[in-house]
């Protein structure tokens, strides 16, 4: 679904002081278009004097709003199969829908992304088959795709690793001459707040500053590295961490959809003609725990997260679609009967996913075979055999 670029909105009302839409925010200053009320602001400016403001038709809202609905009824549905003994483990991204959706749709066709173990959202903005990574998680697969095809690289699980792939990545684009107008590539690395405490993180900025990578890192602060808060991981918002190794930062309302669209695409096209790489901090709340082998309830109060309820995406993009009449309340019956659907379709698919054999990890290993695999092959096999009839 193709998303209206950044402009002159036609829906909306005049912004608000900027101290206001921190206010509504309930948090830091930040770059926000619509108000947890669901109040539409026309626009709203960066710490930069960039002003931003979106376009869309109401047809594009509507998507909007079922790619969040969607997105957070298959995170469910994972979450589920998980408890049940169905996966081995899922990382949720409840409460973050928001940046990922927003982020994932201001993507444009060409540009390339580089995710953590947690960017479902954008997974699923990129066309990819939702079923891909509960292979993964599922532990019957590698969880791979064609990061080519789809323009989004595979799922990454050591800390902040990514983010010097996507700079390496971002490196060579610039050497290729891919960048310097409207149809150039960029290059957008997801991270979460605790990576930024990692040596990858912080070495991926500096490459990407001295080579004006077209490189945009995004950040989704969720207030929590697992089980440390964000004060414990810096003194300073994350967003201005960027001014240091010489490139700019932004932070924008993570919970709004149409604010972390129009940041990330103004991002996304500065870098794809050539104005380096930036980075976007992702205000916004992880709802339930980091992994399901977490319990959030040992390190955070029921207050926190009652307070960051009422700044829910979901619940927000709802009341404006409402207040605008853009939609009826059959629109909310379809898209939730549409959600119910697809979850169903993919729990059925996880269940009667094979268990593989053992002997298939050699399957992908080189994509031309070697000489040393084969014979590693041919051992394994025999091994395997030996137990046959046996009474191990």
């Amino acid at each position: 679904m193709a998303k209206g670029d950044p402009g002159v909105t036609s829906r909306g009302r005049r912004a608000a002081p900027r101290s206001k839409r921190a206010a509504d925010a309930g948090g830091p200053e930040l770059v926000q278009l619509l108000t947890p009320e669901g109040e539409r602001i026309e626009s709203a400016l960066g710490p930069d004097g960039t002003e931003y403001r979106v376009d869309f038709t109401d047809e594009e809202y509507r998507g909007l709003y079922r790619d969040l609905v969607l997105v957070r009824k298959l995170d469910a549905e994972a979450t589920a199969l998980q408890r049940q003994g169905e996966l081995g483990l899922w990382a949720s991204l409840l409460g973050q829908e928001a940046a990922q959706v927003g982020a994932g749709r201001a993507l444009r066709t060409q540009d390339m992304a580089f995710p953590t173990y947690r960017e479902h959202g954008v997974l699923y903005c990129r066309g990819i088959d939702p079923i891909m990574p509960l292979g993964l998680f599922r532990g019957v697969d590698q969880g791979g795709w064609d990061p080519n095809e789809f323009k989004f690289n595979m799922y990454t699980i050591v800390i902040g690793a990514q983010t010097l792939h996507a700079a390496g990545y971002a490196m060579g684009v610039a050497m290729d001459g891919k960048t310097g107008g409207d149809d150039g590539e960029a290059v957008i690395a997801f991270f979460g707040d605790g990576a930024t405490s990692q040596g990858d993180v912080n070495e991926s900025f500096v490459w990407a500053s001295v080579f004006n990578a077209p490189l945009v890192f995004f950040c989704q602060n969720n207030q929590y590295a697992i089980s440390e808060p964000l004060e414990r991981q810096t003194r300073v918002p994350l967003y201005k961490r960027a001014g240091g190794f010489g490139f700019p930062g932004v932070r924008v309302d993570g919970n709004d959809v149409l604010a972390s669209y129009a940041v990330t695409r103004h991002a996304m096209d500065n870098a794809r003609h050539g104005q380096g790489p930036s980075l976007i901090e992702a205000y916004t709340y992880r709802m339930g725990a980091h992994t399901t082998s977490d319990d959030p309830t040992r390190y955070r109060i029921a207050s926190e997260v009652e307070a960051w309820q009422a700044k829910d995406p979901i619940a927000r993009m709802k009341a404006f679609l409402t207040k605008q009449q853009i939609v009826d309340e059959s629109f909310f019956a379809d898209v939730d009967e549409q959600a119910r659907t697809e979850s169903v379709h993919l729990r059925e698919r996880v269940l009667a996913m094979p268990d593989p054999q053992p002997v298939t990890m050699f399957d992908h290993v080189y994509p031309n075979g070697s000489p040393e695999l084969d014979e590693q092959r041919e051992q394994f096999s025999k091994y395997m055999a030996s137990f046959e009839g046996s009474a191990h």
